[in-house]
């Protein structure tokens, strides 16, 4: 299961209502802030979630709006949170830009009180455990070095007590070690391999989350079967041309990507304020039923029905 939640949702400026981009994706110990728009700290403390464990940033790509933020959070995090490192990914056009915000502008002369790892994206796995993978994917906006994450956790197999009971197997360490695939010998001599304690395998949850992004048809193998797509919906159909122009994306044609990918859920994001949400919701329900469009603050829950959006009034994981 993933936890996100929605920071900023309006497009290129913020709103009375809408902040600009920025998204917390939780898993087990893990935290990553996902673009870090204008203002983006104080919808961390008015979410109520804190800065804590909170050293890795995923960043789409290049635009204010989606980076400007970084220079507050960093110095923040810096002087009052004795975060000791923190690692930013991000395309080589990204970094570049987020190297001078944070070199020339919030510590001039290159020195910071924390390491500020800036890691540059390839397309692939950028990291893994025993459990979790994350990639990250091309996309196609205006400029170079643009991403989207895959967040994906591993297959696994259930273990079988009542069969490792009945085959003898005592509770404790060799359980564990069956359960890592490893064959194990059993004090009377008999040999137990994984396979006759292990269920049949159960695929883990698949998230899938774009930043901008201007054309879809690159993005269709990637999102197949996905549990969650989130994507930017900046326009409505009856100004496609202006998406196209500007390398954003309609509700429509995000909905058509739901739908021919064979995602459970959609959650549009990133909306232009020359919008009522309830036109957006509209026009991609008309083609993709379950779509939701996020709202800042709105905190999911992503497994492999899908999404479902907590209560208001639920609070995620916090920090003491």
């Amino acid at each position: 299961m993933f936890e996100l939640i929605f920071l900023g949702t309006s497009s290129s400026a913020p709103s009375v209502q809408r902040g600009l981009s920025g998204h917390i994706i939780m898993h087990r110990q893990y935290r990553f802030l996902l673009d870090c728009g204008e203002g983006t700290q104080r919808q961390i403390l008015h979410s109520g979630l804190g800065f804590k464990r909170l050293n890795k940033v995923l960043l789409t790509h290049s635009h204010l709006d989606h980076i400007l933020g970084l220079g507050g959070l960093i110095s923040t995090l810096a002087r009052w949170e004795n975060l000791e490192n923190i690692d930013i990914y991000g395309g080589r056009a990204t970094l570049k830009r987020v190297s001078d915000l944070l070199f020339k502008v919030v510590f001039p002369g290159g020195h910071a009180p924390l390491d500020i790892n800036l890691i540059t994206l390839e397309p692939g796995v950028m990291m893994e455990d025993d459990k979790f993978v994350l990639s990250a994917f091309p996309v196609s906006h205006r400029g170079p070095d643009c991403f989207g994450f895959v967040f994906e956790e591993k297959e696994r197999r259930p273990f079988l007590d009542d069969q490792a009971a009945a085959l003898g197997v005592p509770v404790g360490p060799e359980r564990g070690l069956l359960v890592r695939g490893q064959t194990i010998t059993l004090s009377d001599g008999r040999t137990i391999h994984p396979d006759d304690v292990l269920g049949e395998a159960i695929p883990g949850v698949k998230y899938i989350h774009t930043g901008d992004v201007g054309r879809t048809d690159t993005l269709l193998e990637i999102c197949r079967n996905a549990d969650t797509l989130v994507i930017e919906s900046t326009y409505v159909e009856e100004e496609a041309e202006m998406a196209q122009q500007f390398g954003h994306m309609t509700a429509a044609r995000a909905a058509t990507l739901a739908r021919d990918a064979g995602v459970k859920s959609l959650i549009l994001t990133h909306l232009s304020r020359r919008y009522f949400e309830r036109d957006v919701r509209r026009e991609a329900q008309a083609i993709f039923p379950n779509t939701a469009v996020a709202r800042d603050f709105d905190h999911f829950q992503i497994t492999r029905d899908g999404a479902r959006r907590l209560p208001r009034n639920s609070s995620p994981e916090k920090e003491p």
